[in-house]
């Protein structure tokens, strides 16, 4: 997929963040896009904010209300959407959550809801849309994060979401190559989003030591590097230089990895007395 002009685009979690982002770059490139999430007042601005950014007024904008982890919602939805907009030549999976917490204080409740929201809700939508691409093709993203090839303190059912979706990638990318469909995977990393905030409000000092020194992206930078990466066909997406590395650390010298996050981990303790 070198040109986006014409194309139908589905994004769940495009009301904001890096989903909203890759809307709007889309749709100023032509693109004809659907947005899926929660909060139907969120959906009207976002859409609206899409629409100002289409590059002519012939292409379409159109959102739906979407639960992504209540799998008969999604079918349902996404059959709606297909009937009215048409199959997808291009699947952004956004919609995800994090609470990062101490794992004594995750509840057995947040961890069902955090791999219902971020894993169940990629499956449920690529079994919901994978029929009907594979009558034309098409690219599928999922996103993950950098703790999905990384374990990170205070991340573990989140991590465990973003490993799992990596795997699910992987996995259906060799699947679906017959039918001309192309997987990939966004692993971002701090991004400037609402989610993020949220995160911030819950995360451990030992989390925040970890990331100090990282550079904040912006949700606007991440999906100029998506957009870049889907017509490049790159599995892994991975949008800044220090990403990239510590993947490469992380596949080559994990040991050197765990080392250098456990000095970050041990300065805080040790300064708690610990």
């Amino acid at each position: 997929m070198k040109e986006f002009n014409g194309k139908i685009v589905f994004i769940p979690g495009g009301s904001s963040g890096i989903g909203l982002s890759a809307a709007k770059l889309l749709a100023s490139e032509g693109a004809h896009v659907m947005i899926f999430a929660r909060n139907n007042k969120r959906l009207e601005e976002a859409a609206a904010v899409i629409g100002q950014s289409r590059e002519n007024s012939t292409q379409r904008v159109g959102f739906l209300p979407l639960d992504v982890s209540d799998n008969a919602a999604v079918k349902k939805t996404m059959a709606r959407a297909v009937s009215d907009f048409g199959a997808p030549d291009l699947l952004i999976n956004c919609a995800g959550r994090a609470y990062p917490r101490y794992f004594a204080n995750i509840s057995y409740e947040q961890f069902d809801e955090t791999m219902r929201i971020n894993m169940y809700g990629i499956w449920n939508t690529c079994s919901a849309l994978v029929p009907c691409m594979k009558e034309h093709g098409g690219v599928i993203v999922n996103t993950s994060s950098m703790v999905g090839f990384i374990g990170v303190f205070g991340y573990t059912d989140y991590s465990a979401s973003k490993f799992a979706i990596v795997g699910f990638s992987e996995t259906l990318k060799s699947e679906l190559k017959r039918y001309d469909i192309r997987v990939q995977v966004l692993c971002p990393p701090d991004t400037d989003t609402p989610g993020f905030a949220e995160e911030n409000k819950t995360k451990p000092e030992e989390t925040k030591a970890i990331s100090a020194s990282a550079k904040l992206m912006s949700p606007d930078d991440v999906a100029r590097v998506l957009l870049r990466n889907i017509r490049t066909g790159t599995f892994m997406i991975i949008p800044n230089l220090d990403g990239k590395f510590t993947y490469i650390i992380k596949r080559l010298f994990p040991r050197l990895a765990e080392f250098v996050m456990d000095m970050s981990i041990r300065k805080v303790q040790k300064g708690r007395g610990r």
